[in-house]
């Protein structure tokens, strides 16, 4: 078949290698504009746009794809599908009815659940032991069209949302090229997706990575966990944002209340509404990421101190 990818992020370059390497004539890449990024918000190509550059395949960077323009060259390329992974627009009609055999898109969930844009991020948060990637054809209800193919991953206990999501991107890979032999054979057919079992996984936004350390020790865990690398999970010191990567549940230490740290010279542990956790690496406000041990040295951090707002918040 000839087929046209659209992808945006790093996430989506394993499948755009795998579509390429395959038999099918991968005859163009459809991604989001050039954004404008770091200090300097110099405009900077995205992943997948600087991978197909590399292979030398003819990139579009349509502002939206309903964009007459665009479809009309799209078109002009004449795909017969349109394998999609994190492409990051949502698709008109107009551009769906352009492919016989539609979009196919390679989401990280085992649909029905966790439709949405931050799946994986979901499933950690959630504590699934279980997760996967569904192909499916695209239709104007997010993630809700007939599903072609799945694949399966079990969630690690310190898996964090990048970890997990970097193993489906590679499975995923795979499955997505399998979906579209299937359908250039004639030998797979979609099938609707079951009505329950629906769940909905909208982006995390920075607001909503704060650790509430008056919860259990498990969900403080999830949290941090389901929010690295992105948006970073946080909490506060001396009114300032500190970053955290993942934690450590210490079951045999000395209850603490919650939020209220215990220093030595080799660890932070912070109290929880059960266990207590013991810091990562974290990231002080206008600093490098660093052990929080080191970070404790260098604010001279007290045992008795408090993190976050505890007080203020339920």
């Amino acid at each position: 078949m000839r087929v046209v990818f659209a992808g945006t992020p790093e996430v989506a370059v394993p499948a755009l290698d795998a579509v390429a390497a395959s038999r099918h004539e991968l005859v163009g890449v459809v991604t989001r504009p050039d954004a404008p990024s770091g200090r300097g918000r110099r405009l900077v190509v995205s992943p997948v746009a600087r991978r197909a550059e590399e292979l030398g395949v003819p990139v579009l960077r349509p502002a939206h794809p309903r964009d007459p323009e665009f479809q009309a060259h799209l078109t002009a390329l004449r795909p017969d599908c349109c394998p999609v992974v994190a492409y990051g627009a949502l698709l008109p009609q107009s551009a769906l009815d352009l492919a016989p055999h539609g979009w196919v898109n390679l989401h990280f969930s085992i649909l029905p659940a966790w439709r949405g844009a931050a799946p994986v991020q979901h499933a950690v948060w959630a504590g699934d032991e279980m997760t996967g990637a569904t192909t499916f054809r695209i239709v104007k209800e997010l993630d809700a069209g007939p599903t072609f193919g799945v694949m399966t991953e079990r969630v690690r206990p310190t898996d964090t949302a990048g970890d997990l999501l970097a193993r489906l991107a590679e499975g995923g890979a795979g499955l997505l090229v399998a979906t579209l032999d299937g359908i250039g054979s004639g030998d797979l057919e979609a099938r609707e997706q079951p009505s329950d079992g629906v769940s909905f996984a909208p982006k995390i936004l920075v607001e909503d990575a704060v650790v509430d350390w008056t919860g259990p020790a498990v969900g403080v865990d999830r949290t941090v966990r389901a929010c690295t690398p992105a948006p970073g999970a946080w909490t506060t010191h001396a009114g300032e944002r500190l970053k955290l990567g993942p934690v450590t549940v210490v079951a045999d230490h000395e209850p603490l209340p919650p939020g209220e740290v215990a220093v030595t010279k080799s660890a932070v542990h912070v109290g929880t509404a059960t266990d207590v956790v013991r810091l990562g690496e974290v990231k002080a406000f206008g600093k490098r990421q660093m052990p929080a041990a080191d970070w404790a040295r260098g604010v001279r951090l007290g045992s008795g101190t408090r993190l976050g707002d505890v007080e203020g918040r339920a």
